[in-house]
């Protein structure tokens, strides 16, 4: 299981859970910042920082949100 940032990231971008990743798996994109889903540790860290309320974890996503774990795939997968 992973943590996904939602689109409140996006008007804000803060980066407080970049600061508090234990194991530095968030990193900014264009236009929000990601979390990689293969080195999320699910220890909620950036959870408890974040200002906006931008991050849930991955199995509470609603169908809407689901785009968002997809964009962060994506994101990821580009940077190899």
């Amino acid at each position: 299981m992973a943590f996904v940032i939602l689109d409140p990231c996006r008007n804000e971008k803060a980066g407080e859970c970049v600061s508090v990743c234990p194991v530095d798996c968030i990193e900014e994109g264009p236009e929000q910042f990601y979390i990689d889903p293969d080195i999320c540790i699910d220890c909620g860290a950036c959870l408890a920082v974040c200002p906006v309320d931008a991050i849930v974890e991955e199995y509470d996503l609603t169908p809407d949100q689901e785009v968002y774990l997809e964009k962060a795939e994506e994101f990821f997968a580009n940077k190899e």
